[in-house]
């Protein structure tokens, strides 16, 4: 009990310190154009913001998907000898399982890039 009430003190002190070291070395000048509001990259109350076309993060999860099932070769490649048959045939199932999935979305148009 006595080591968590000393883990929270020494965080708190930590940051009452690092607030107080910034106030004393930060800028003491300010800029009227650092001062503005400013959020997500644009500037406040812009026109128009252009959206990041779905695209990008169609790609950025397939990878993610992908990249991730593939991870679970390495396992299966270390007990391979060991379990013998039945890992091969439970790979293969999973290949397959992987194979439709990549067809489906090579079928929706995950992979087109055009605009």
């Amino acid at each position: 009990m006595t080591e968590l009430f000393l883990v929270f003190l020494i965080n708190g002190l930590l940051g009452v310190v690092l607030v107080v070291v910034n106030k004393i070395t930060g800028p003491k000048r300010t800029n009227p154009i650092k001062e503005t509001p400013y959020e997500c990259g644009s500037p406040y109350l812009q026109d128009r913001i252009y959206p990041i076309p779905i695209k990008y993060y169609m790609v950025a999860f397939l990878f993610l998907v992908f990249d991730v099932e593939v991870v679970f070769f390495y396992p299966w490649a270390l007990i391979f000898k060991k379990i013998g048959s039945p890992a091969l045939i439970f790979m293969f199932a999973y290949i397959a399982i992987l194979g439709i999935g990549f067809v489906y979305a090579w079928k929706k148009g995950a992979f087109q890039w055009e605009k």
